[in-house]
């Protein structure tokens, strides 16, 4: 930045690990805010697997189109050891020199590869903003509240805990859901009837409805609610696709259960695992891998409009509702 300039946004930025949809959100705001002081800057995005240290340095460098530019890295935990230490050396500088230079957000996935660059990068004077990773429903519950305080709204703590159970391992989802009630409806807070009748008809959420009554053991319901569905508009391919969601956290929850995988390994949400185990009383290796074969074969019969598609996806419903037991 030139000289004389505040910045209240950082020139260097490591954004590392937590939450992916939020470690690309802080990367998002990084930069508009960046470009809000500088708004003739041009943005360079690079891949820390495929750049070099030359391609950094052109990067940050003035240009024809302009003396400053705004460069994002993203996956540093790639990035050889000569890109490392030339970020690491023009971090540096930037603490030294107050002539015009570019931001630089460099971004991280998380985990130990890459660490030390990390390190390096903010020993040498480089901003790391914290990244929550929403692994716990309390966190998922703050994140909810948090996105209703970003546009200037208010929930009851009812709603929000609603959007969790149903959206809750969908961060992107989640977010986008909040600021579309905000938008859609003018109360404030927000209720728990609205967030229902918005989730009633989004057909996702119907979806996890419907494989929700069908793994509680009540088919006949969840057949009403399918066939309901589908004549207002739902594609069957997105019913069948949270039924396979639901069979997958469920297979999860079996092999954590029985110490094939560790809850780390599994990758969901602790609620949702904890919620999944719950459920799988009476269900058997067999049973669950006769409910995901007949999915398949519904899947099957929906995209290539096989001889009843709508049949398929019943009798799918119907034997996981009986935990994958044929009569």
């Amino acid at each position: 930045m030139a000289k004389g300039k505040t910045n209240k946004t950082p020139r260097f930025s490591v954004v590392m690990g937590g939450d992916a949809y939020l470690n690309d959100q802080e990367v998002r705001d990084l930069k508009a805010a960046a470009a809000r002081h500088d708004p003739d800057a041009e943005v360079i995005e690079l891949d820390a697997s495929e750049a070099s240290q030359y391609d950094f340095d052109e990067a940050v460098s003035p240009s024809l189109l302009s003396p400053t530019a705004i460069v994002i890295v993203r996956h540093i935990q790639n990035a050889d050891e000569e890109l490392g230490e030339t970020m690491v050396s023009y971090c540096k500088q930037q603490g030294r020199d107050d002539t015009a230079q570019s931001v630089v957000i460099a971004q991280h996935d998380g985990g130990p590869k890459g660490k030390r660059i990390v390190d390096q990068l903010v020993k040498a004077g480089a901003a790391k903003p914290e990244v929550p990773d929403l692994k716990r429903a309390d966190a998922k519950l703050g994140f909810v509240m948090r996105r209703f305080e970003r546009e200037h709204r208010r929930v009851d703590p009812a709603a929000a805990q609603q959007l969790v159970a149903v959206l809750g391992d969908q961060t992107g989802e989640l977010a986008a859901m909040c600021s579309q009630l905000c938008f859609d409806f003018d109360d404030d807070p927000i209720g728990l009837d609205l967030v229902n009748q918005y989730l009633n008809s989004n057909p996702q959420v119907t979806g996890f409805a419907v494989a929700d009554k069908a793994l509680a053991g009540n088919g006949a319901q969840a057949i009403i609610d399918m066939r309901a569905a589908v004549e207002q508009g739902t594609d069957p391919i997105a019913l069948v696709g949270s039924l396979a969601m639901k069979l997958r956290t469920l297979a999860k929850a079996s092999a954590v259960r029985a110490g094939v995988i560790s809850r780390a390994e599994a990758k969901i949400n602790p609620w949702v695992l904890k919620n999944a185990m719950r459920q799988l009383g009476g269900w058997t290796s067999d049973g669950l891998a006769r409910c995901v074969e007949t999915l398949a074969w519904a899947d099957e019969q929906n995209k290539t409009n096989g001889g009843d598609p709508l049949y398929a996806l019943e009798r799918s419903i119907e034997l996981i509702s009986h935990k994958g037991r044929v009569s």
